[in-house]
């Protein structure tokens, strides 16, 4: 089963003079990983590669490294551990000593395999996309019980009214989220199912 990252996770080491720091982060969307590499990358480093991959989404960069030696062996680390929705960035200060390019993807490669080997895995369900409303002061334990049954909020529309809410759940937590609603609002809510996402 593919799992994502419960949080960002970093990984450092020396290769031949050469220091090589790991960052992996979780990510929702093209955005965000985008806005990882941005904020974690060092302009003063020699080479900032990456790759991240979401769904049947992926991209990677060798920064100036020969091709292929750096951009895919992190994709390839990501694919190998069964990751999804997880951005790596590895920085590289050159030390002096030339790797080659069977060096250089082992180090790239090896670092992401590293960070990913110890970092938490968040396994990731298959969610259904539901609807449904609810009033401002059922909110709040509306989302705790969808939290409690690791749903996710992937839509809200506040209206005059209360909360338009879409959310992905696990096909296993419908009938007992449909239940805790049901208590929550007295039998007013019911939950409306879409395709899953």
């Amino acid at each position: 089963m593919p799992s994502t990252l419960i949080g960002p996770c970093e990984f450092r080491e020396e290769i031949r003079k050469s220091r090589f720091i790991t960052f992996a982060a979780p990510i929702s969307s093209p955005a965000d990983a985008q806005a990882f590499i941005e904020q974690n990358s060092d302009l003063n480093a020699t080479h900032n590669c990456w790759a991240w991959k979401l769904g049947a989404q992926y991209r990677s960069t060798d920064d100036g490294e020969p091709g292929g030696t750096a951009g895919r062996p992190i994709l390839a680390a990501i694919e190998a551990q069964d990751f999804d929705q997880v951005v790596v960035l590895v920085i590289r200060w050159y030390g002096g000593i030339q790797l080659g390019t069977g060096g250089l993807a082992r180090a790239y490669g090896g670092g992401a395999n590293k960070c990913l080997q110890q970092a938490e895995r968040l396994p990731l369900v298959n969610r259904v996309l539901l609807h449904f409303d609810c009033t401002f002061s059922e909110l709040t334990l509306v989302k705790l019980r969808l939290a409690e049954l690791n749903g996710l909020v992937q839509d809200e529309q506040f209206t005059a009214v209360g909360v338009d809410l879409s959310v992905g759940l696990g096909p296993d937590h419908i009938q007992t989220f449909q239940r805790q609603l049901s208590d929550i609002s007295r039998g007013r809510i019911v939950l409306r199912e879409d395709d899953a996402e």
